[in-house]
């Protein structure tokens, strides 16, 4: 920090803040699927990066086909692309539920082992249908260009369009978790799973659900992902780790602390990464979580429940 004046650290901090929240909105979207698999499944899905990088590319062909078939409405396909990517990946969540994962409940072990297995087999099959090359799309015309704060201060649109769309994903799955039947099935489950099968809960139902969803929001997180980066066949990987410190720092079962989770952890490694290298700012944020979970292994918000 030395050698900076105090006007120009303000507008570093200042830029390098917006950078986080861009890079909240990709982990709080990432982690909004992931936890509510892990919170109330206790199922440790390695492949959840694939299913963001395959909303990715499902974004990717949209995209094509609105520029081959569909030239007026491109400026529109984005919001398409989104409900495309979120059904698809939805979909094959709920087939890989159903084939696999409902075989090895209570297993963690094993699932971490199976999904990491089921990781290696998406990449390959990216690889083989879109090539090993990474691939991206283009904007419509109403996502170029920044908007000046100040004189040296510019806030990026496509980055204001992630950041509204992850409030919005945000605020549905509180809506839906909170002020649903179907939410109040799922925190019954997460709660006590032997006695909301007692009183009628259809469990197994509730699980495939809930698996589907998560992996739905994971899709839309990758769509919002094409917005900022390239697509390749491994590029999920490079996010799953900072995924999973986000839910785990949090506390698996709290919505707020996902939030507060992914917050801190981007905003930290985007000032870091502006004075050391990227490398070293992910190190210092892991050793810096890593001695929090040390005191507070249960993360930064637990559940409570009235025993």
């Amino acid at each position: 920090m030395f050698g900076y004046s105090f006007g120009e650290l303000g507008s570093i901090f200042a830029m390098q803040a917006f950078s986080g929240l861009i890079l909240f909105s990709v982990f709080l979207l990432m982690a909004l699927g992931l936890a509510i698999i892990f919170g109330q499944m206790g199922v440790i899905n390695m492949a959840h990066g694939e299913f963001m990088i395959l909303g990715a590319y499902m974004t990717y062909l949209t995209s094509h086909i609105f520029q081959a078939y569909l030239p007026g409405l491109f400026s529109i396909y984005f919001f398409v692309a989104m409900v495309v990517a979120f059904i698809v990946s939805g979909a094959a969540g709920l087939a890989v539920e159903w084939i696999l994962i409902r075989h090895l409940y209570r297993r963690p072990l094993d699932t971490l082992l199976a999904t990491w297995g089921l990781s290696l087999m998406m990449q390959q099959a990216f690889r083989t249908i879109f090539g090993a090359r990474e691939v991206g799309v283009e904007l419509p015309q109403w996502m170029m260009g920044a908007l000046p704060v100040t004189d040296v201060i510019e806030v990026q649109i496509n980055g204001l369009f992630v950041m509204a769309l992850t409030l919005l994903i945000t605020g549905g799955v509180a809506l839906l978790m909170f002020r649903s039947r179907w939410g109040l099935q799922v925190r019954a489950v997460v709660t006590n799973r032997v006695m909301s099968g007692a009183v009628g809960i259809d469990t197994r139902r509730i699980d495939r659900l809930t698996f589907g969803l998560g992996c739905g929001i994971a899709g839309i997180a990758g769509a919002a992902f094409t917005m900022i980066g390239s697509t390749g066949p491994t590029s999920g990987q490079l996010y799953i780790v900072d995924t999973f410190l986000v839910v785990v720092f949090g506390g698996a079962q709290s919505l707020i602390g996902t939030i507060a989770s992914a917050f801190t952890i981007s905003q930290s490694q985007s000032t870091l990464e502006f004075f050391l290298s990227g490398s070293m700012a992910k190190v210092l944020t892991l050793l810096v979580v890593i001695g929090l979970l040390m005191l507070r292994p249960q993360g930064l918000f637990v559940l409570k429940v009235r025993k």
